[in-house]
């Protein structure tokens, strides 16, 4: 029932109490003053005060008579005198006559009265022979007072009279009140069981319908697939489902009274479960009410354990609270779920499986393709004719984009995985675009096909993009262009933004042939994997259907779009829109150097703690006829440099023990033999702000790492040291003509798997995270694993800066980088 229900009808009780009990009371009242009156009519007739006043005029009268007659002896005249007196007397000092003397009229009467028996007392107290000479005195007194005797008699009787109405309408006032205080109690008695009987037939009806909620939830309840529980306060079970006893083995009975931990926790777990489940019937595990089901083990009558979603509920009653345990017996589904997990872990495992064989067999292409490119650069450097030279470039060309072939088949893999990373560079869009038609020309004119590409509208030449993701998607599309495209016209144009892009910084390139195009069905699935064409297509080109999905893979990677408009006899029309902002020409900083003589043997000193790095570089000086001294940190540097004049310092930054821009310092600010050698700073990133720095401390300018023969020569040759970028744009193959190049690149890989293995110990400080991460980012560096470096300096960076969620992820993907960067290296050996 609710509780407003409850108010309601206590308070209707309430009232018809008070109004039957203001009823009874004013009942009591009226008939106390009913007997009130009644008891003063009763009095007045035992007092019989009318019947004295009309006595005393009786007796008056009688004396009067005696007086006038005078026929009785003295002696009985005046015991008729005495009886009137004493009866004057009693009206004079009587109580009943109290309220009669009040009146004016009243006591005037009485006052002559009394003034007539002062004076017949003077007469009759006289001896008889003087009362009886004063008989006609006497009588002529008698006879004057006649009329104020009368008058006394006749003013009390109608004072009596008025009072006795007053009295009787009194009396019919109270009778009437008590008539209708009657009434009203009847009246309130009335509706009191007209109000009690409607309450009665309330709640038989709220009873019934109790009865009938009560009947569906039991019904509710025992049908119910669910274990219904019911606990009080202190834990104990007040109801045991059906559902419930066949869940727990329980019957209701041996339930009912026992505490619910006990009954649902298995005997191993109980204690920390069981804890749980009292705290909440104690309300310290509120979160647990209402918050949904929660999968935990319970225990079966026989101790079999078994899991189990269980979710709880709290009622309010009167002053305590009651807790309903919904258990639902999930060992199907529990089952289910680990046989779905199996089949997962068997689908990956399947597909660990394919990328490790999509891993060696593009491995196992390029042992001797990287053989083919080795000759082919081998054979350049050998007396060729012009055809032979054009036709081994050309080679070497196919060659190579063979190489990014098979790269980009791993690339599929990397980019499932999300592990594919672009890169953003300064790029010559137009170069790139005209290099590929270049490339496909002769495609084209043996199929009697016309390939030209333009620009629409304005041009944009530098952008920043990925030029080798770009490259391949463009490559892909005008390759298959041309290819499905006999005596007709491919045409390729790039045009800043459309009618339909939101931002200026978009490309689009559009590539339309008149091919034999594609149903719509084909057109919805071209750019899954596999998919190469219809029959009559397969029959006339070859390919793995591959490489728009690899083009699909980079355009979503780049941030872009790739879509497809054509119909069967009209031919295709590719779209792809990149965002690609606006680039400034790299400056070219190799131009006319100002040299010194070749002939010029200089001293240097190479401060580096990398070994591989201070290995490439003195190779690489001393090849070009250079003497080296090598110091393995800042402070071995600056006692060389104080020592021994030298004609040029290389000085790394990061090493442990004194780093390089301290050592910088001091060699500057010392007297030494070398303290005013120009020195050059030796770093993985230098931003303007680190040059700045540089500079501040005494460096003349700044080598980026990986180092290249070219780049150190040019600095060498330099009369006005100045910046000099990323050596990969300059010279690739350095590296790799070192003699120590094998050596190198096994004392590496050694060095990287040994941090790598140490990177994965928990708890490593962040400060030897940094210094061993800048250190192989370095020798990274040199091996022309640009990626890998990068990883490597970003993860240095934010060791330092003490960013741990940063470190912790940059760890965990560590193992995975390295072993792409190591095959890679392999591969290239």
């Amino acid at each position: 029932m609710p509780a407003t229900t409850h108010t309601r009808t206590r308070t209707g009780r309430t009232l018809a109490g008070l109004a039957g009990l203001a009823a009874l009371i004013a009942i009591g009242l009226l008939a106390n003053n009913v007997a009130r009156e009644m008891q003063s009519l009763r009095s007045a007739r035992s007092d019989n005060a009318q019947w004295s006043l009309a006595q005393t005029e009786v007796e008056f009268l009688d004396f009067v008579n005696a007086v006038n007659l005078f026929e009785e002896p003295p002696d009985r005249i005046r015991r008729r005198f005495d009886i009137f007196y004493s009866r004057v007397n009693t009206i004079e000092v009587a109580e009943v006559y109290e309220k009669l003397r009040q009146s004016d009229q009243f006591a005037s009467q009485l006052a002559l009265t009394r003034t007539f028996l002062n004076e017949a007392v003077t007469i009759v107290d006289l001896s008889d022979e003087d009362f009886i000479a004063q008989q006609d005195a006497l009588k002529t007194l008698a006879q004057d007072a006649r009329t104020t005797v009368r008058g006394l008699s006749n003013a009390g009787l109608s004072i009596f009279a008025a009072n006795a109405d007053r009295q009787r309408e009194a009396v019919a006032g109270t009778v009437a009140q008590l008539a209708v205080a009657l009434v009203v109690f009847v009246g309130a008695l009335a509706t009191s069981i007209l109000y009690l009987n409607r309450l009665n037939t309330i709640n038989i009806t709220r009873e019934r319908a109790q009865k009938e909620i009560a009947t569906r939830m039991n019904t509710v309840i025992e049908t119910s697939l669910d274990g219904i529980i019911v606990s009080n306060d202190y834990g104990e079970i007040i109801e045991f489902s059906q559902a419930a006893e066949k869940i727990f083995g329980y019957a209701a009975a041996e339930a009912i009274g026992q505490d619910v931990a006990h009954i649902i926790t298995p005997k191993t777990v109980q204690n920390e479960q069981r804890t749980g489940l009292q705290r909440v019937s104690r309300g310290g595990l509120q979160h647990m009410i209402g918050a949904g089901r929660r999968r935990m083990d319970a225990s079966r009558k026989d101790g079999s354990v078994f899991p189990i979603e269980l979710s709880i509920q709290a009622a309010e009653l009167h002053d305590s609270k009651i807790y309903v345990v919904f258990v639902r017996d999930v060992s199907r589904v529990v089952a289910a779920e680990q046989e779905l997990v199996t089949a997962r872990d068997a689908a990956l495992e399947g597909e660990k499986i394919k990328t490790d064989f999509v891993a060696t067999m593009s491995h196992e292409i390029r042992t001797p393709l990287n053989g083919l490119l080795g000759n082919l650069s081998l054979m350049q450097d050998t007396e060729l004719t012009s055809q032979q030279d054009r036709y081994m470039r050309n080679m070497e060309t196919s060659g190579r984009l063979l190489m990014s072939h098979i790269s980009d088949v791993l690339d599929i893999t990397r980019y499932d995985a999300g592990k594919l990373k672009v890169t953003t560079d300064p790029m010559n869009i137009s170069i790139l675009v005209q290099d590929i038609i270049d490339n496909q020309s002769a495609m084209a004119v043996s199929s009697d096909t016309t390939l030209r590409w333009h620009w629409i509208g304005e041009s944009r030449d530098w952008v920043l993009s990925d030029p080798d993701r770009v490259q391949l998607v463009l490559i892909n599309l005008i390759s298959n262009a041309v290819k499905f495209t006999r005596a007709g016209e491919v045409l390729v144009t790039a045009e800043i933004g459309d009618n339909n892009a939101t931002s200026s910084d978009n490309i689009v390139f559009c590539i339309q042939d008149t091919g034999p195009g594609m149903t719509e069905e084909l057109a919805n699935r071209i750019f899954d994997d596999f998919v190469t064409g219809n029959a009559a297509f397969d029959r006339e080109v070859g390919g793995t259907g591959l490489g728009l999905s690899i083009a699909k893979r980079f355009v979503d990677a780049l941030g872009g779009v790739i879509s497809v408009e054509t119909e069967v006899g009209k031919g295709s029309v590719f779209k792809v829109i990149l965002p690609m902002p606006q680039a400034e020409k790299p400056v070219d900083v190799y131009a006319t150097p100002k040299t010194v003589p070749p002939s010029t043997i200089l001293s240097i000193l190479l401060v580096d703690d990398n070994d591989i790095n201070r290995i490439l570089a003195r190779e690489m000086l001393e090849n070009a006829g250079h003497k080296v001294v090598e110091a393995h940190n800042g402070k071995s540097g600056v006692e060389a440099a104080a020592e021994t004049r030298f004609d040029l310092i290389f000085m790394d930054i990061s090493m442990p023990v004194m780093d390089g821009r301290t050592a910088a310092r001091k060699i500057r600010s010392g007297h030494g033999k070398s303290a005013q050698t120009p020195i050059v700073a030796l770093t993985a990133h230098a931003l303007p702000e680190d040059q700045a720095a540089f500079k501040e401390d005494g460096m003349v300018a700044t080598l980026t790492k990986p180092l290249s023969k070219n780049s150190l020569l040019d600095v060498l040759r330099s009369t006005e040291l100045q910046t000099v970028p990323d050596a990969e744009t300059r010279d690739q193959g350095d590296v790799y003509r070192s003699k120590a190049y094998g050596k190198m690149l096994k004392r590496f890989i050694s060095e990287t798997d040994s941090f790598v293995e140490w990177s994965q110990t928990s708890s490593l400080p962040l400060d030897d995270i940094a210094d061993q991460a800048h250190k192989i980012a370095g020798s990274a560096a040199t091996f022309q694993s640009k990626a890998f470096a990068n990883s490597l300096s970003d993860l240095s960076v934010a060791a330092r800066a003490g960013e741990v969620t940063f470190v912790g992820h940059a760890l965990q993907e560590l193992p995975t980088e390295w072993q792409d960067t190591k095959r890679g290296l392999l591969e290239r050996s």
